[in-house]
C-alpha cells in the first residue's frame, strides 16, 4: 500500500513539474474545468482497474481429503510380482532395509555381508525394477507391492 501511495506520489509531482514548466497558469484559467474532470476521470479509472485485479484473483482453497486406511491388516509382500521381476529374497531384504534408509554400510552390517555385496545385489534390484536412484527404486517397491 505504501509502495502504491509513493507511485502516485511521484507520478503527480511529476505531472506538477510538466505543467509548470508548460506555464499551467494559462492553461488552467482556459481549461481548470476539463483538467479537474481529466484528473477525477484518470484517478477513478486507475481506482476500478485496481479493485477489479483485487476482486478477481483466484483465491487459493485447501481440500482435505481423508482416506480410510485399513488398519489390522498386517503388510504381505506380493511374492507373485517379486517372482515375475525375478527380485530374489535376499534383494528383496536389501531393498526393505533401503526403504529404512539405511546406507550400504548399514546394510552391510546388518546382514553380515561385505558392502560389496550390498553394492552387486542393489544394483541388481535398481536394474530388475527399471530404477536409476535409491528414492526412485523404494517408490517402485511399494508400487509393484513389495514394501509396505
Amino acid at each position: 500500500m505504501k509502495r502504491h501511495v509513493l507511485i502516485y506520489g511521484l507520478v503527480g509531482g511529476m505531472l506538477i513539474t510538466l505543467l509548470q514548466w508548460t506555464q499551467y497558469r494559462f492553461l488552467v484559467v482556459e481549461h481548470s474545468v476539463e483538467i479537474y474532470g481529466a484528473l477525477i476521470a484518470a484517478l477513478f479509472a486507475a481506482l476500478g482497474i485496481w479493485l477489479g485485479l483485487k476482486l478477481t484473483r483466484p483465491k487459493t482453497q485447501v481440500v482435505v481429503k481423508e482416506v480410510p486406511v485399513p488398519a489390522g491388516r498386517p503388510f504381505v509382500p506380493d511374492d507373485r510380482k517379486r517372482e515375475d521381476l525375478g527380485i530374489t529374497p535376499r534383494e528383496l531384504d536389501i531393498l526393505v532395509l533401503i526403504a529404512q534408509g539405511m546406507s550400504n554400510r548399514e546394510i552391510a552390517e546388518k546382514l553380515f555381508v561385505s558392502e560389496n555385496t550390498v553394492k552387486t545385489h542393489s544394483t541388481r534390484v535398481f536394474s530388475k525394477l527399471g530404477a536409476r536412484r535409491r528414492t526412485q527404486a523404494v517408490q517402485l517397491g511399494k508400487e509393484f507391492g513389495l514394501l509396505p
